[in-house]
């Protein structure tokens, strides 16, 4: 099935300028946009192989619940995808895990990474050479640069919901590239 996602990410991108499977604007997003898919993938993978019943395990009291780790990761790609590669000032305002579903924390991952996929595709050249500072570095990158992070910052958050998932016996999808 991956493989197969995989297959699709990469024709999806190789779609000519002016059809309709919105391909991306710049040679960036031609690169990049499998790769994110195929990390929205294998999160999304994560998020389900976890039973509902087990969604509020947290292996120490003061580590985030897989649940909240999981919203973490859904709410927070659009809201740093908004804030470095889009230039927008946002605040903060994380949904409460503890009053979530499996169902609609799987809804809120998806509509993150739907969101920045829409941004990938978007984004122009000129707006990717841009420049950021990072809110808690305060290093400058360019917003193409950005998405990196964005991506980082999710695979932080996905690797210990997939530690969570081993902690329970569980066997993590297997992950590709």
């Amino acid at each position: 099935m991956r493989r197969v996602f995989l297959l699709l990410a990469f024709l999806a991108c190789s779609v000519t300028k002016g059809q309709s499977e919105n391909p991306t604007k710049t040679e960036f997003g031609k690169m990049y946009l499998p790769v994110w898919l195929e990390a929205k993938a294998h999160c999304l993978e994560v998020a389900r192989a976890m039973p509902e019943s087990l969604y509020s395990y947290k292996p120490t009291p003061e580590s985030k619940s897989f649940a909240e780790q999981l919203v973490h990761i859904g709410y927070t790609i659009e809201l740093l995808t908004k804030r470095y590669v889009e230039g927008m000032e946002v605040t903060p305002n994380t949904p409460d895990a503890s009053t979530m579903t499996k169902p609609e924390i799987l809804t809120l991952l998806e509509e993150g990474f739907d969101y920045t996929t829409k941004i990938i595709r978007t984004l122009e050249e000129t707006q990717l050479q841009e420049t950021c500072t990072m809110y808690h570095s305060g290093n400058i990158v360019s917003r193409a640069f950005a998405l990196f992070y964005v991506q980082d910052h999710m695979t932080n958050h996905r690797a210990k919901a997939n530690l969570y998932l081993r902690m329970n016996g569980i066997q993590p999808p297997s992950y590709t590239w």
